[in-house]
């Protein structure tokens, strides 16, 4: 799957969030400071070339729709992020996460309880 730059993202999750929308709805829809109108219509454009939005017109208005869902996206970015920087390893990811943020005695057990719990499933 292709990578999103951060504008292309933004306007991925406005679009995740709303649903589907036009134009207008995705503007008032994103947070501020709100970019120029003509920026997020070109953004929209991209991601469609880009295969994650498509759109239905409806007379002259198009209304937009995500055509990678959100879960997707974060799957294979996530699979990117583990890959380039942890060697492959989920384990590498965690570990280096919990050394950074210093998991707490609780949270390191909550953890290792949401992983036992996977291996009963």
């Amino acid at each position: 799957m292709k990578e999103l730059t951060k504008a292309e993202e933004q306007v991925m999750q406005v679009i995740w969030k709303i649903g589907s929308g036009f134009a207008n709805e995705i503007m008032a829809a994103y947070p501020e400071p709100k970019p120029a109108y003509n920026t997020v219509l070109t953004v929209v454009r991209i991601l469609e070339k880009k295969g994650f939005v498509g759109h239905e017109t409806f007379c002259k208005a198009n209304r937009y729709f995500p055509l990678i869902s959100k879960e997707e996206y974060s799957e294979s970015s996530l699979k990117g992020l583990v890959e380039n920087y942890f060697n492959n390893s989920y384990l590498d990811l965690v570990s280096a996460f919990a050394k950074k943020e210093n998991f707490s005695m609780e949270q390191l057990d909550e953890l290792k309880k949401m992983i036992d719990g996977m291996k009963n499933d």
